[in-house]
């Protein structure tokens, strides 16, 4: 079996990533999905979140990505996102104001509740994009016990 998986994330403005990769972890919508080389096909609807991919050797990136679907093949991984940004390209400042945006339309008196689903929306991808942000810097990151 193959150690390795192709990995392609794209967005409608342009490639974001080429990349081989031992492991990838997607936000699908019913959770987080895990694929390893030699994975079943399966296509998969992505929700807003962080896709972890473990590079040769064990390096890891993490990305956010707006939502969109994964098409899982025994030996590539094609990603289809509205938007896909590797943690060290966001600006974590302007993602806090797009929070901040977001939460004040969201309480606004009177909105009809298609308004209000994008402005949840909104919410869910800026509060992403802040979370992967933070792990360029050292936050949020997972505690790992010896061993692992």
């Amino acid at each position: 079996m193959a150690k390795t998986i192709q990995l392609e994330m794209v967005t409608p403005e342009k490639v974001a990533l080429q990349a081989e990769a031992e492991m990838i972890v997607l936000p699908a919508h019913e959770g987080e999905m895990g694929v390893l080389p030699g994975h079943a096909p399966f296509l998969v609807m992505l929700t807003p979140g962080e896709v972890r991919v473990t590079a040769p050797g064990g390096e890891k990136k993490h990305y956010a990505v707006g939502g969109g679907f994964a098409e899982v093949q025994a030996d590539k991984v094609s990603v289809f996102a509205e938007t896909a940004e590797l943690a060290g390209e966001i600006d974590a400042e302007r993602a806090r104001q797009a929070l901040q945006r977001a939460k004040a339309q969201a309480q606004a008196p009177g909105l009809d509740p298609l308004t209000l689903a994008q402005a949840e929306a909104a919410m869910r991808r800026a509060q992403v994009r802040l979370r992967v942000s933070e792990l360029r810097r050292g936050y949020g990151r997972r505690e790992q016990r010896p061993h692992e």
